[in-house]
């Protein structure tokens, strides 16, 4: 039986650690520098948003072990791209839009990985309560991004900045905790041959 292609699930995780890492580098830069060009900040983010969109998708369909992962990134992979389409059209113009809609999405994606964290408890996954740990956090931050988006612009950018850190670092301990790569795995279906019995 021919065994199934490992490449989309390393291509998944390894895209998930690195678009993780530059999350957290973004929003380091964003607390560091919080008087930074709203335009320059809207494409930056636009841009890693539609990249991150994409490796969810990548990673919903490569049907990774345990499927914890990559669960809700049909959804999320979708919401990311347009977001950051809209963010990329118009960068300077609509970064309070974007603070309410980026803090609702990472609240919500803190939400379902709350859940994952549970469900990394019944696999046995010992990190389960570090996920849980910084789903709480990193909803906590969508929360304040929502609520604050009406502040001034350098409180604006460094609750930007803590949101897409605690972000890249939920996302981070998820992917490093429970995707497994298998070499030897096969097909969710299995396909029989059927054979034509006559009975007589």
């Amino acid at each position: 039986m021919k065994m199934r292609s490992v490449i989309p699930m390393r291509i998944a995780k390894v895209g998930y650690i690195v678009m993780s890492v530059l999350f957290c580098a973004v929003g380091i830069l964003f607390i560091a520098l919080p008087e930074f060009s709203a335009k320059i900040m809207g494409i930056c983010i636009g841009i890693a948003m539609i990249l991150f969109g994409v490796i969810k998708l990548i990673g919903y369909f490569s049907k990774d072990l345990f499927r914890l992962a990559f669960q809700f990134d049909l959804e999320f992979g979708i919401l990311m791209i347009v977001l950051g389409g809209i963010l990329l059209f118009r960068p300077g113009d609509l970064m309070t839009f974007i603070c309410i809609a980026l803090g609702i999405a990472i609240l919500f994606d803190a939400l379902f990985k709350v859940r994952i964290s549970f469900d990394s408890k019944e696999f046995g996954i010992k990190s389960w309560w570090v996920i849980l740990f910084m789903a709480i956090l990193t909803g906590l931050a969508g929360i304040a991004l929502i609520f604050d988006s009406v502040v001034g612009a350098k409180i604006l950018t460094v609750l930007l900045g803590l949101s897409l850190l605690t972000e890249g670092i939920l996302n981070f301990f998820t992917v490093v905790s429970t995707v497994r790569i298998i070499k030897n795995q096969f097909p969710d279906v299995i396909e029989v041959e059927a054979r034509e019995i006559d009975v007589k």
